[in-house]
Order: structure tokens, then sequence, then C-alpha cells
């Protein structure tokens, strides 16, 4: 049992002091749902061999009254499995499964275009002895100069937003991923939306999305967990002439899992625009 019900959490941070990495908010929020308290042991790119002792080069990584587990949901089986009297966040199988292909389309779909929007920021906003190594290994990954990345934004992250109606259609009808109250499947992408809100010194998100409200219940959560005064303004996009939409109006929505058939009377409208002769 974690002593004084806490838990040692080695964090990934920025020079404002906030969580840099998706992975490691997820599990921020991941040992908090467990109800555990975070000693949390502060620092950046560089040294975390050193802070842990040898016992790993990549975060999160948590000590549990002397136990060191790793990666981030190597941390979720975990913390289930030792603490199953605790609220679950994987609180079945089928949960885990879904939750893996969620986040597989999350990082296609927004979290990997929004590293390419602000790439150059992800470093400027870093540690100063953490600079180097974010644009070197960076530039690698993305295969270019970060400047050049980033360059040209404002006009991809319009289809980056258009580009999240699953997520805004899974919750139109549910409080949470999870459904009536929230699970890993929630913290896992709240954690992607955290990191971007740590480096997006240009709004990516329009103030009338509907996912605003469930991104702001989550920060929220755990007195707050997602409100580190470093984080910049999430919303403020406007769409240009010429952009795809933001986001779709409900009543605009086609496809998905819902409820549209009572019968003929609520068909009917659609079936007479379909079957139009030009």
């Amino acid at each position: 049992m974690a002593t004084n019900n806490t838990i040692t959490f080695y964090d990934l941070q920025l020079a404002s002091g906030c969580t840099i990495s998706p992975f490691v908010w997820a599990t921020k929020y991941a040992v908090k749902h467990k109800g555990f308290e975070l000693d949390v042991v502060d620092g950046g790119f560089t040294g975390i061999m050193e802070r842990t002792g040898g016992k790993t080069e990549r975060l999160p990584a948590i000590v549990d009254d002397g136990e060191w587990v790793l990666d981030s949901w190597g941390i979720v089986e975990y913390l289930d499995r030792k603490y199953p009297d605790r609220p679950l966040l994987i609180p079945h199988e089928s949960i885990a499964a879904l939750t893996r292909a969620l986040d597989a389309w999350f990082w296609g779909a927004a979290t990997g275009p929004w590293m390419r929007c602000f790439c150059a920021d992800y470093r400027d906003l870093s540690l100063p002895q953490d600079q180097e190594y974010v644009t070197t290994s960076r530039e690698v990954m993305l295969g270019k100069k970060l400047e050049e990345m980033q360059q040209g934004r404002e006009n991809r992250l319009p289809a980056i937003s258009a580009s999240l109606e699953p997520l805004r259609l899974a919750l139109r009808e549910h409080e949470w991923l999870g459904g009536s109250e929230p699970n890993y499947a929630d913290y896992r992408i709240l954690g992607s939306i955290l990191w971007l809100a740590s480096v997006a010194r240009t709004p990516p998100l329009s103030p009338e999305d509907p996912l605003r409200d469930w991104i702001e219940r989550c920060r929220d959560l755990f007195g707050g967990l997602g409100r580190h005064p470093g984080l910049q303004e999430l919303y403020g996009l406007e769409q240009r002439e010429g952009d795809p939409d933001l986001f779709m109006k409900p009543q605009a929505a086609g496809g998905g899992i819902f409820k549209r058939n009572t019968g003929p009377a609520s068909t009917q409208a659609e079936t007479q625009k379909i079957t139009k002769k030009a």
C-alpha cells in the first residue's frame, strides 16, 4: 500500500513548470483517479537517468512504496491490478481495446499534426538545458527544421479542428468517454489536449467548439489538476474564408450511432431530399 496514500511521480516539465508530455499528463490523472496524492519530482528532459537513479531514461515513472513502475500503459495496468478496490481506470477489457483504438486515431488525426504546428514553440518553451535535445530529437522525428515545419500552421489548424468530429460525436450524448463517469479513455485523450495547451502559442480551437465543455470539466477534476498557470489559451481559432468548418453543427452531422428513426415522420424530410429529382 502506498505510504501515506502518496505515490512518487516523476514529472516532465517545461520552463513554466507545467507538464509537457501527453503520456505524463494522462498518468498524472490516472494516479489521482485511484485516489492517491502525488509527490512530484520536478524536472525536464535533461537528467532523467540521474533523477531516477538509472531506472529509466523515459517518463512517466512512479514509485509506489519502493516499487518502480514505468510506462503510461504499464502504470495503468499496475494501479488497477494492485488496487482493484479503488475506482478502476479500465473497468472492462473492452475499454482497453477501445481506448487503444481511440488513442491511435487521435494521435494520427490531432496529436501528430498539432506537434508539427507547434514544434518550435515546444522547443522555445522548454527548459533552457533541454532546448538542444528537443531541437535535435524533434528534427529527427519530423524530418525537417522546426521553424520550417511549424511555418504555415494557420493554414493547417482549421483542418485539424474539423477532423475531431468523431470525438465530438462521442461526447454529444455522453458526459464522459467513460459514460457516466470518467475513466482512462478520457485521461488518455485529455493528455494530448493538455500537452497542446502547454505549447500552443496560437489558439488551436474555436471558442464555440462543442469539445470545450468536456475539456473544461476534465481540467477541473481532482482540484483543478489541469489548470496549471503555465498553460496557454486553447480557444480563439477563427474560421477564415475558404477554411473547412471548424466543427459541425449537431443538426448537420451525418453518420454515427444515434437514434434518428422513430417512424416515418422522423425520416420523411431526408427521404424527400435524397429522392428528389434534379
